[in-house]
């Protein structure tokens, strides 16, 4: 388990691209036959990648920074298909996961083990938590996730969001979980940008072609720097700055927060025209 500390906002103007990357960007999440995990002192949020071979499942073992017997003796987990299917096994409970299906894991799961009944196929994108009280593991097809759109054509950020860990669905302590689908023609993601100084927020994204890229933008509203991302690499944005990106064309991308609530309304908007 890789470590990452906190970063103020005023450290940001003196990071050169490298060192930006560094900070902000995991890009080393998924690699075939094992499990890569995050953690950062962003709102002590963990962030990870399984990636099992058939006939060879791996298992989410706990890590010397976590300090815990197993992996969510404190933390609630939430685990997201980005693969084309897979199954996961909670304490011997077997659940099918799809593209974009995501379950929720609670505190207290002794033995998540990540199984693949063809090699290529199960790709997991791991998110978690600390988490204050045991709430039951569910799974949410991407069909029973609550579903709005957003966006306009003529700006380009026509999308579809998906929650399917949300304070109105399935309970967590923290956890606020989804998944947003741009439709063809629409390159921009969360316009007009926001901050939400009581949360931490990570973007991983997904489903772009190997030769696209996403730009994206965080730091101060008044102070903005870029980075260009590509396919499942994931961007933490810690709670002082904006997040949101534009693409060489449509993707998709989960977004996780977790920090002091659970309103995915508790938003500070940033007009376009404030933005440098």
């Amino acid at each position: 388990m890789k470590v990452r500390h906190a970063t103020h906002p005023s450290e940001l103007e003196g990071l050169d691209s490298d060192r930006l990357r560094d900070r902000f960007v995991v890009d080393d999440l998924f690699v075939e036959g094992e499990v890569s995990l995050l953690y950062s002192h962003e709102d002590r949020m963990v962030v990870g990648g399984a990636v099992p071979v058939a006939g060879r499942p791996l298992r989410l073992e706990s890590a010397g920074p976590l300090r815990a017997e197993h992996f969510c003796e404190r933390r609630e987990l939430a685990v997201v298909c980005v693969g084309r299917a897979g199954h996961v096994e909670v304490d011997g409970h077997r659940y099918d996961l799809a593209h974009m299906d995501v379950l929720y894991v609670g505190r207290g799961a002794r033995d998540v083990v990540f199984g693949a009944e063809t090699t290529g196929d199960a790709v997991f994108y791991l998110v978690s938590a600390l988490s204050h009280a045991a709430h039951p593991t569910t799974l949410v097809p991407l069909d029973q996730a609550h579903r709005t759109e957003a966006g306009a054509q003529e700006t380009a950020n026509r999308r579809v969001i998906y929650k399917h860990v949300h304070a109105d669905g399935v309970p967590s302590s923290q956890l606020v979980l989804g998944i947003t689908v741009l439709e063809p023609g629409s390159v921009w993601n969360s316009m007009p940008p926001h901050v939400h100084d009581r949360r931490t927020e990570v973007y991983l994204y997904f489903d772009l072609p190997s030769e696209d890229r996403i730009v994206h933008m965080m730091g101060q509203p008044d102070s903005t720097r870029s980075m260009v991302l590509r396919d499942r690499q994931a961007v933490i944005s810690p709670s002082w700055s904006v997040h949101f990106g534009v693409g060489t064309r449509n993707y998709a991308f989960v977004w996780a927060m977790a920090g002091e609530n659970q309103s995915f309304a508790d938003m500070d908007q940033v007009p376009v025209s404030a933005l440098s």
